[in-house]
């Protein structure tokens, strides 16, 4: 098998999407990539003139940061397992979907950190089941 790629932000959603990721490679016996995409900030108006090596490698180490805490608190679930840790800079529904053009499966959460907390399907789970190209799983928040 090419393997299972699962995206991650942080939020409680991607916890269960890892969680769920990490049980279905163990079945099939497949490697798990774990990957995180961060992106700069954007701000209406300003300039990034100021973008210096220490500012992208301050981004870089808080992506790491970030991955690296979501794997800790699933780590019982990825024991075993064949698991690359991934992170790219660039727009998170992009960078998945261009990683899964390798893979057998991509894992998602249906809500990541976005800003419509009433929405169902973030937008990036959305683009990624109209532009996946290989099954995908959206795995749902638990139940409250």
């Amino acid at each position: 098998m090419k393997g299972i790629v699962v995206g991650i932000d942080g939020s409680e959603g991607a916890k269960q999407a890892l969680e769920w990721a990490a049980e279905e490679a163990r079945l099939r016996r497949a490697p798990l990539n774990v990957l995180l995409a961060w992106q700069w900030p954007f701000y209406a108006g300003a300039s990034w003139a100021g973008i210096t090596s220490e500012l992208i490698e301050d981004f870089q180490q808080v992506a790491e940061q970030r991955l690296e805490e979501a794997c800790a608190a699933v780590a019982p679930a990825l024991d075993g397992l064949e698991v690359k840790r991934t992170i790219v800079e660039g727009l998170p529904a992009q960078v998945l979907i261009k990683a899964a053009e390798d893979a057998d499966l991509l894992v998602v959460g249906s809500r990541g950190h976005g800003g419509f907390v009433g929405l169902l399907l973030g937008s990036v789970s959305q683009q990624c089941a109209h532009h996946s190209p290989c099954p995908i799983v959206i795995v749902p928040p638990p139940e409250s």
